[in-house]
């Protein structure tokens, strides 16, 4: 079960057909600057199978993002992380370089994290974002989301942005990604 369509975009589950969209999306350098390198075509491939055991386990993973006309846009959606040796449910994205900055990330990362408090089987949201990345940081804001100091990614470059889900989602959903 994916998240309802937004104004632009429906989100829906990925599979081996996604696979040319997904390598091209993962191994451009910068959509994944912030990684520690592109994915080739084989981790693209990889990428698609978790997400998909993910539905399979969970009901959710990341899911496809694309318009309401099918122009793919990257992906978005929920997996379970582990931060400070505790899993952690958290809201992830992609979005093409070409699709960067028109609020499609903002708008794709509400509605799973709209669909993530309507699912109820998390307390709290996160999203671990590289400290340099500050659009993605941006996006977290926007949900609602701030840098939470007593969450520690295993990775000292990194910062840990939560969300308490029993609050009131806020109701701004403008976006610069």
């Amino acid at each position: 079960m994916h998240p309802p369509r937004t104004s632009h975009l429906r989100l829906r589950e990925m599979s081996m057909a996604d696979l040319d969209d997904m390598a091209a999306l993962l191994g451009d350098s910068t959509v994944m600057e912030f990684y520690p390198a592109p994915k080739n075509r084989d981790e693209a491939a990889a990428w698609i199978s978790w997400n998909m055991r993910n539905y399979a386990e969970h009901g959710f993973g990341l899911w496809i993002a694309e318009t309401h006309d099918g122009e793919f846009i990257g992906d978005c959606g929920l997996s379970w992380q582990t931060v400070n040796g505790a899993p952690h449910l958290e809201v992830g994205f992609h979005v093409r370089a070409t699709a960067q900055r028109k609020g499609f990330a903002t708008e794709a990362a509400l509605a799973c994290r709209d669909h993530a408090r309507d699912l109820g089987v998390a307390q709290h949201l996160v999203a671990i974002i590289h400290q340099a990345n500050r659009a993605s940081q941006r996006v977290a804001e926007k949900l609602g989301m701030r840098r939470d100091p007593s969450l520690r990614d295993t990775s000292p470059i990194h910062d840990v942005y939560s969300l308490d889900l029993s609050s009131p989602s806020p109701t701004e959903a403008g976006g610069d990604e």
